[in-house]
């Protein structure tokens, strides 16, 4: 190449290598990478929301009960299969449960930074409280198939001592946890704990609307007519047929006529008496108390909305103690149906027995106990019939039951006021103070509980009555003797289990003629022949072995045409008594019963001019064992003034005595 060429090169070389121009980015350019970095971000955001809805469906975390109650965070658990919690919670151990309310809290908190939601500042502070797993671990043992585990998971769960010490909120909401938690077996087993905490159950469903012109009355009467009339007695037709002709109008009629002679004084009445409506619905409950204790009724009374209807009544009569104790009756009744405990529970009843039971009224109390022990099939296995009352223990107990004590009251009696403390003599002085604290309305429950907590103490209660024209039912005059309510009572108690123990009967008037009646029956029935040998002794107050003279009295002259059967029994030298006293002693001697007879000194007052000693002597002697004669009259003998009394320390120490060895 030529020097010319070459220097040219160079200077055009030379030329190009100047400082270099700057060039200005297009603006298309810079759309196109916005474009692109807008695009990677959106899809970037779409992929963290896809992701964090697959891991929210994964994972169902209910945080409303946080927002709304502004407090720790919770995980409820759903419920799976016996084998499965098994094998989910064999290796959790307290810590690892905390680890997991940590690492669910961690995934809130990112949760809440990722969908810009703000999280409650107690999640962002408070780990897992201890107790709160003790809580789940609780209600884990209350569903073991462990019997022993669950009972002792539900003791420690009615204590809660560990609860005590925390906020009241916290509190609460521990008891509205496990309230939502619990199963029906745990629900009715706490209702039988000692003054347990009415939080742990839920009130009672609301109940559905009904239309504004059915009364409370009218559901009453429907459930009765849709009720059938196979397989009941003439006493539950005789009842169904009074509650479905009562009406309010003819009720409120016929207190009209009372005050206005006859003529149409209803608004009169009213303003007067207390609603007639009320009086129906005691009618139309003593017609379903009949029916419930008819096995193939109870289907149909729950069937046709019975539960829910009983609970409005009960609700309603919050002021009348004998509704809500018929409507608790009728309960007790139905839960001696297994197949019918699903449905009494879903209904809320437990929550009201469990209200019931606490009460400081024996017989409010007795009737829920009754229900409950019904119902508790994981702890009690006796079942207990209408008429048969529990008074001790109502409540589960870890103390062994060593013998059974039976109570039986006489004519004219009841299972509660037969056995209360003597009537208080009220003076002027006295009718300021009032009633003394620590009197009792029924002293086997108050006392003999107390000084014998081993015993199983029963009361039973039958329908006596002076004259077929004070019988609630006219049917009752021809099934009211001796021989069929033996037989009644021996199949009632058989159920409750009477006769599997150590037995020692206590009885008043004519409770005891049936008590002899009732063991010389179960010396004859071989299936009875537990109750024989195990009963210890008999305790007689004023019992007319011989008979009584009041029997031939005309304290009235409707007693006097229309004496009941029952009084027809008592006559003076009857027969009948004179066979049942004699084959009594016979098998008294040969099982050796232990016996104590009590005797009345002082007249009864029978009307206002008339006293008469109702059971001499001569006649409470059993003629076997001790006889001892007691200054009161014949209400009275049966009711000690006092704890410290001669009559109550008597009894008590024959008690013992009778069941000496069974350490009670």
């Amino acid at each position: 190449m030529s020097a010319s060429a070459l220097r040219l090169i160079r200077v055009r070389s030379l030329s190009t290598t100047g400082p270099a121009v700057k060039r200005a980015l297009p603006w298309r350019d810079l759309s196109k990478t916005l474009d692109l970095l807008t695009f990677c971000l959106h899809r970037g955001c779409v992929f963290i929301t896809y992701e964090m809805v697959t891991l929210n469906q994964a994972i169902t975390i209910d945080t409303s009960a946080i927002l709304q109650e502004k407090h720790k965070s919770y995980i409820y658990l759903t419920h799976t299969t016996n084998r499965e919690q098994e094998s989910l919670a064999s290796g959790f151990t307290l810590k690892t449960r905390k680890e997991l309310h940590k690492a669910a809290r961690k995934f809130l908190e990112i949760s809440s930074r990722v969908l810009l939601h703000p999280l409650d500042e107690h999640l962002s502070h408070l780990d897992a409280d201890p107790h709160e797993c003790a809580l789940w671990v609780l209600l884990k043992k209350t569903c073991s198939a462990d019997r022993a585990m669950r009972q002792q998971a539900v003791q420690e769960l009615a204590q809660n001592h560990h609860w005590q010490a925390h906020h009241y909120n916290s509190v609460n909401y521990q008891y509205q946890t496990a309230a939502q938690v619990i199963d029906q077996r745990t629900a009715v087993a706490l209702a039988r704990i000692p003054n347990v905490d009415l939080r742990f159950f839920l009130p009672p469903p609301p109940l559905p609307h009904t239309e504004d012109d059915i009364s409370i009355e009218d559901g009453l009467r429907q459930l009765l007519a849709s009720l059938p009339q196979s397989e009941v007695d003439q006493c539950v037709q005789y009842f169904t047929s009074l509650a479905l002709r009562e009406s309010s109008q003819s009720l409120a009629s016929q207190r009209g006529g009372l005050w206005c002679f006859g003529g149409n004084g209803l608004p009169y009445a009213q303003s007067l008496t207390s609603t007639p409506s009320e009086k129906v619905e005691t009618f139309c409950l003593q017609a379903l108390v009949q029916h419930s204790k008819v096995h193939s009724h109870c289907v149909h009374i729950v069937a046709n909305g019975g539960l829910q209807l009983l609970q409005r009544v009960y609700q309603l009569r919050r002021d009348s103690p004998k509704i809500q104790r018929n409507i608790v009756r009728i309960i007790g009744n139905l839960a001696l149906n297994e197949s019918l405990h699903t449905a009494i529970v879903q209904s809320g009843w437990v929550s009201v027995l469990a209200e019931m039971i606490q009460s400081p009224y024996i017989m409010q109390a007795s009737h829920a106990a009754r229900a409950l022990a019904n119902l508790d099939r994981e702890a009690v296995r006796q079942k207990y019939q209408d008429g048969v009352y529990i008074l001790h223990p109502q409540c589960r107990t870890n103390q062994p039951i060593k013998a059974d004590v039976l109570f039986v009251h006489g004519l004219l009696g009841a299972a509660f006021k037969t056995w209360r403390q003597k009537d208080l003599d009220v003076k002027d002085d006295d009718k300021v103070e009032g009633v003394p604290e620590d009197y009792t309305e029924c002293w086997p429950k108050s006392w003999l509980a107390a000084d014998c907590p081993n015993l199983r103490i029963l009361s039973v209660e039958y329908d006596t009555h002076l004259s077929d024209w004070k019988a609630k039912c006219p049917a009752e005059n021809q099934r009211k003797s001796l021989a069929y309510r033996s037989q009644e009572l021996l199949r009632k108690l058989k159920d409750a289990g009477v006769g599997e123990r150590p037995v020692v009967w206590v009885a008043h008037s004519m409770g005891g003629l049936l008590v002899k009646k009732m063991l010389l029956d179960a010396s004859k029935d071989p299936d009875l022949s537990p109750l024989i040998k195990n009963t210890k002794g008999i305790l007689f107050y004023s019992v007319p072995h011989h008979g009584t003279f009041m029997a031939g009295y005309s304290v009235n002259v409707r007693y006097f045409l229309f004496p009941s059967i029952e009084v027809k029994e008592l006559c003076r030298d009857s027969p009948a008594l004179r066979d049942l006293n004699e084959n009594f002693l016979n098998i008294t001697k040969e099982q050796e019963f232990k016996v104590l007879s009590f005797a009345e000194t002082l007249p009864t007052s029978i009307g206002p001019m008339l006293k008469i000693l109702v059971v001499p002597s001569q006649s409470a002697d059993l003629g076997i064992g001790d006889l001892i004669q007691v200054d009161v009259d014949h209400l009275n003998i049966c009711k000690p003034e006092k704890k410290d009394s001669f009559l109550y320390k008597r009894t008590l120490q024959f008690i013992q005595d009778a069941l000496r060895g069974q350490r009670i």
